[in-house]
C-alpha cells in the first residue's frame, strides 16, 4: 500500500478523535462553561450539521484547486477549529470552533476517498479506501478513550490541543507523501452535480443513511442501555465503546478486502447480518457477555458496509466522483443524526432502553431492500444494454450487415 495512504489515515485519525471524544467530555465542558449537559450537546449536533453542510460546500469551493492542495487546506481548517475549541473563552466560541473543524470533515473523507482510490490498481480501490478509514476506526479504539482520559485528568482543553497537533502531523504527511495529481480535465461543477441525477448514486447514499442509521440508533443510547439493562457499572461504558471500535476496525478492513472481490454480495451479507444482530440485541442486552459480543458485532458489520458503499458511489458517479463522494460522507452523519432522534423518540414513548435496537434493525433492513433494488435496476439496465449492443436475433443482425 502506498505511503500516501498513511498520511490520509493520520488525518482521518485526528478527525475521528475530535468527532467522538466530545461525547466523553461533555460533563467537564458543561461545568466549565456553566451550561447544562443538553446545551453542551449542541457541540455534538453542531458538528454533525457542519459535516452535512460542509461536505458539499467545501468540495464545491475546492473544484478549482488540485486535490492535494484541497486536502492540505482542509487540514489547516481542522487545526484552526480545534485550536479555537481548545482556547475558547466562552461556550459560543467553542461551538464556532467545533463547526469550523467539522467543515473539513466531509470534504476530507470525500476527496480523500477519491485520492486513495486513484493511488492503487482498479481491483484494490475499496481496500485503499478502507485503509484511509482505518484512521477513523482506530480513533474510536485509541484516540477517543485516551482523549477522554487526558481530558478528565489534565483538562478537556489539553485534549483539543493534542488533536490540533495531530492535524499538524496529518498536514505535513499529506504535503510530503500525497502525489500532486492533476485535476481531471473538463470536470466542472456542472459535471459533479450531474452525478445526483443518477439513480444508483442516490440509492447508494440512501443505503448509507439507513445502514449507518441502524448502527447509531443502538450505539447512541449504549450508556443507559448497558447500565440500566445489562447491569454494567458506569465506568465500563468506555470499554464497551472500545469493543465497538475494535469491531469497526476489523469490519472496515475485511469489508474493503471483500468489496474488491464482490461488492454487492458483500453489502447483502453485511446489511442482512446487521439487521439480525440489531434485532437480537433487544434480547442479548440483558446479559453482560452477550451484550459485549453484540456491540463488537454491530461495529464490525456496520463498518463492513463503509468501503463498499463509498466505492459504489465513486463507481456510479462516472468521471465526476468528488462531490458525490463528499456528500456520501454527509449521508453517514445524516444517518447518525436521524437514528439518534428516532431512538430518542422510542425511549421517550416509554418503550424502554432496548427499543432503539428495533429502530436500528428496521433501518438496516430498509438499506438491504435498497441494495437488492439497486442490483435489480443495474441488471435490467445491463440486459437492455446487451439487447441494444449485440444480442439481437440473427435476422436483425443480417439486416444491419446489409
Amino acid at each position: 500500500m502506498p505511503l500516501a495512504l498513511l498520511a490520509l489515515a493520520i488525518g482521518a485519525f485526528g478527525i475521528g478523535t475530535t468527532e467522538f471524544v466530545i461525547m466523553g467530555l461533555l460533563p467537564e465542558v458543561a461545568s466549565d462553561y456553566g451550561v447544562s449537559i443538553p446545551t453542551a450537546g449542541y457541540l455534538v449536533t453542531g458538528y454533525a450539521l457542519g459535516v452535512m453542510f460542509g461536505a458539499p460546500l467545501m468540495t464545491v469551493l475546492g473544484t478549482k484547486v488540485s486535490r492535494k492542495r484541497m486536502l492540505m487546506l482542509l487540514m489547516g481548517l481542522f487545526i484552526a477549529g480545534n485550536l479555537l475549541s481548545a482556547l475558547a473563552p466562552a461556550f459560543a466560541v467553542m461551538l464556532i470552533g467545533r463547526v469550523v473543524a467539522s467543515l473539513a470533515h466531509g470534504a476530507f473523507f470525500g476527496i480523500g476517498s477519491v485520492v486513495a482510490a486513484d493511488l492503487v490498481a482498479p481491483d484494490k480501490k475499496a481496500g485503499a479506501i478502507s485503509m484511509m478509514f482505518t484512521g477513523l476506526t482506530v480513533a474510536n479504539v485509541v484516540g477517543v478513550p485516551l482523549g477522554t482520559l487526558v481530558g478528565q485528568s489534565a483538562g478537556w482543553r489539553v485534549t483539543f490541543g493534542i488533536v490540533a497537533a495531530l492535524g499538524v502531523t496529518g498536514l505535513i504527511g499529506i504535503s510530503r507523501l500525497v502525489p500532486d495529481m492533476p485535476r481531471p480535465e473538463g470536470v466542472r461543477l456542472r459535471h459533479e452535480m450531474a452525478a445526483f441525477k443518477n439513480v444508483q448514486v442516490l440509492l447508494a447514499m440512501a443505503m448509507t443513511v439507513l445502514g449507518f442509521g441502524g448502527v447509531f440508533a443502538a450505539i447512541t443510547y449504549i450508556a443507559p442501555m448497558m447500565t440500566h439493562i445489562a447491569g454494567f457499572a458506569d465506568g465500563s461504558v468506555t470499554w464497551l465503546l472500545v469493543l465497538f471500535g475494535l469491531g469497526m476496525v476489523g469490519g472496515n478492513l475485511v469489508g474493503g478486502k471483500l468489496a474488491d472481490r464482490a461488492l454487492m454480495p458483500m453489502l447483502y451479507v453485511s446489511l442482512g447480518a446487521l439487521a439480525v444482530v440489531l434485532a437480537l440485541f433487544t434480547l442479548t442486552a440483558h446479559n453482560k457477555v452477550l451484550s459485549a459480543v453484540t456491540i463488537a458485532l454491530i461495529g464490525a458489520l456496520g463498518f463492513a458496509t463503509v468501503p463498499p458503499l463509498q466505492k459504489r458511489v465513486l463507481d456510479q458517479a462516472h468521471g465526476a466522483p468528488t462531490l458525490a463522494s463528499a456528500v456520501n460522507i454527509g449521508a453517514f452523519n445524516l444517518g447518525n443524526a436521524l437514528s439518534a432522534w428516532l431512538g430518542g423518540l422510542v425511549i421517550a414513548a416509554d418503550f424502554g432502553y432496548t427499543a432503539p435496537n428495533w429502530v436500528g434493525a428496521a433501518l438496516a433492513t430498509g438499506a438491504l431492500v435498497l441494495a437488492f433494488l439497486s442490483a435489480g435496476l443495474e441488471r435490467r439496465a445491463g440486459d437492455a444494454g446487451t439487447v441494444v449492443t449485440g444480442s439481437a436475433p440473427s435476422e436483425q443482425r443480417t439486416t444491419v450487415h446489409h
